[in-house]
């Protein structure tokens, strides 16, 4: 069956081998490969139809949206064509992230748009509401859980969505992941845009008061999802939950049976009609649930349970200032192994939560005020990858053309599957991040600030996990120079294979030197309003630079030190930049 795009056509069914419709001569097959088969929906602006690709042996199915927008010539239609080019903008820029649809094309053919983007075959949130009725506690918590790191993802690309609602969040079929759609209504979180008043976009149902006038911002997706996990609770439309009168929300008189105060707590935060009252991140809504002991993330990440996760034995060494072994001791710590394919494994060790000293003291010799002032924070668990990535781990995963160019342009000395790969922007860290968890069906990102020295310290308070000092035999830097009353040594002045040295106490391995490693958080100059809790720091500061940790192997020996800050530019690369991953645990 191939469905006639031609809106004044009369004739829209034709057979699946028609080349032009029988009824109208209109082309059945854009760009010659993209078929319609039957209609999907139809709005004020346009169309949406089920369709084939005929370009690949399996034929998948896509999905065609045609802008015909009523009412030509007015300024409501060509406002809602710029929100459909916008749309095929976003979904670009967001890439191949595993729980938004992946843009394939946006064109123009006989006069009308077109954008061809992923299938999601499954249910949307309001059919499942419809049909099953108001959702459970857990369900909330397994939602929340799923959608704050698909949020967490839009946001770290300073996109708002400005659409969320039940509609446009599809539970998929084939994996029960939840979906979100619709990035019609997306906009670029840029300075300028949210310091103007704009087009007030969104369903008037769930959003928030500051984009009733035009000023959305990252906290407006917050309320519009927590609006959305009300009216999940309870089956009741959003209007009736709110109380004009009393200008409240009053969603818990209609809740069919109790549930826990953490939840009422958080989800109260979410829909404050005051933006700087709610919470002001994903990270942040992420985290209150994990402290609250509501998050599910295990289930939702398929992480293995402890039981099942393998273990590994391996010694750690402390050194005096004059770089003598002082203690070894042999550890043991908790991992599971990715299968990347080609052989190629990624390991992701445990790490256990706790509570530390972030920072240095004044007393720490090659110390900088931008790690003052020394702040205590709680960080829960999580896993982190043993090594940084590798050049067969990048390989196997994104294999950017752009980075594969800088690798080849780079010495013999610096190649290597086993060696870290470098050239990498933050940029191509997150999109490796969202492919990895394509791939793999868990959302992996990079690490908060915290989270990397967290794990890099592994319990110890002195300027490296070896302690007072490192030497050449523990780490790879440059030798030349010294720290504390350590011996010189040579330097290599080129990358080493990962695991080359021994592990801190946690099993990390190359923490100290070989490559700088990306962070997610945005630059700030110091800690001062810095979160104490483990999270990303990505409000205030400065938006044009991210974070770098760990140092280098051409870098002093200072400048790998647990503690040492360090910024870039998002859009800089270097052949001594690179990163790990994290992924959340319980």
């Amino acid at each position: 069956m191939s469905y006639c795009l031609n809106p004044a056509c009369q004739k829209c069914q034709n057979s699946h081998n028609d080349k032009f419709c029988q009824g109208c001569g209109t082309k059945l097959v854009l760009l010659g490969r993209y078929r319609a088969v039957a209609p999907l929906g139809q709005g004020g602006f346009g169309r949406t139809f089920r369709a084939i690709d005929e370009a690949k042996p399996s034929k998948p199915a896509c999905v065609i949206k045609q802008f015909f927008p009523i009412q030509q010539g007015t300024n409501t239609a060509n406002k809602a064509a710029e929100l459909f080019h916008q749309e095929a903008v976003r979904l670009e820029e967001l890439g191949n992230y595993p729980q938004i649809p992946e843009l394939l094309a946006h064109f123009e053919e006989e006069n009308r748009q077109y954008l061809v983007q992923q299938f999601i075959n499954g249910q949307n949130l309001a059919q499942i509401l419809e049909q099953k009725g108001a959702f459970s506690e857990t369900e909330i918590h397994s939602l929340l859980t799923d959608l704050l790191r698909v949020l967490e993802f839009v946001h770290s690309k300073q996109v708002i969505h400005r659409d969320i609602k039940p509609e446009n969040i599809i539970r998929r079929q084939v994996d029960n992941q939840l979906v979100l759609v619709d990035f019609g209504a997306a906009k670029f979180a840029t300075g300028t845009a949210l310091a103007r008043t704009g087009t007030v976009i969104g369903d008037f149902r769930y959003i928030a008061p500051e984009q009733a006038v035009g000023k959305g911002v990252f906290a407006s997706d917050l309320y519009s999802l927590g609006v959305t996990c009300i009216h999940l609770l309870t089956n009741v439309e959003p209007l009736e939950l709110f109380d004009t009168d009393e200008d409240a929300w009053v969603w818990q008189n209609y809740l069919p049976s109790s549930i826990s105060d953490e939840l009422r707590s958080i989800l109260d935060k979410m829909i404050q009609r005051g933006a700087k009252r709610r919470y002001q991140s994903a990270e942040d809504v992420i985290n209150a649930l994990i402290s609250q002991k509501l998050s599910v993330a295990p289930t939702i990440l398929n992480i293995p349970q402890a039981s099942l996760l393998k273990t590994f034995n391996f010694d750690v060494v402390t050194v005096n200032a004059y770089g003598r072994e002082t203690n070894r001791r042999q550890m043991q710590a908790k991992y599971f192994s990715e299968n990347l394919g080609a052989g190629v494994t990624l390991e992701m060790v445990e790490i256990p939560g706790g509570t530390f000293l972030m920072g240095s003291p004044d007393t720490e010799e090659g110390r900088n005020n931008r790690e003052s002032p020394q702040h205590q924070v709680t960080v829960a668990t999580f896993f982190i990858g043993k090594f940084t990535v590798t050049q067969a781990q990048w390989k196997a995963v994104a294999n950017l053309p752009k980075i594969n160019r800088y690798l080849q342009l780079d010495p013999s000395s610096l190649k290597g599957p086993k060696r870290p790969v470098g050239n990498v922007l933050w940029d191509d860290a997150v999109e490796f991040c969202a492919r990895l968890s394509k791939k793999t069906g868990k959302n992996y990102r990079l690490p908060s600030e915290t989270q990397w020295e967290y794990s890099c310290r592994a319990g110890t308070t002195t300027p490296f996990h070896f302690g007072d000092t490192i030497t050449i035999d523990l780490a790879n830097y440059d030798g030349n120079s010294t720290y504390a009353s350590a011996p010189k040594g040579k330097s290599c002045q080129q990358t080493t294979d990962v695991g080359s040295f021994l592990p801190n106490a946690f099993g990390l391995y190359d923490m100290h030197g070989n490559v700088w490693e990306w962070c997610a958080d945005i630059w700030h100059p110091s800690y001062n309003g810095a979160p104490n809790d483990g999270s990303a720091w990505e409000s205030g500061g400065n938006n044009s630079f991210r974070m770098l940790r760990s140092g280098s192997c051409i870098n002093d020996p200072w400048a790998c030190r647990s503690a040492v800050r360090a910024r870039n530019q998002p859009d800089s690369n270097n052949r001594y930049f690179g990163f790990r991953v994290v992924i959340a645990s319980a």
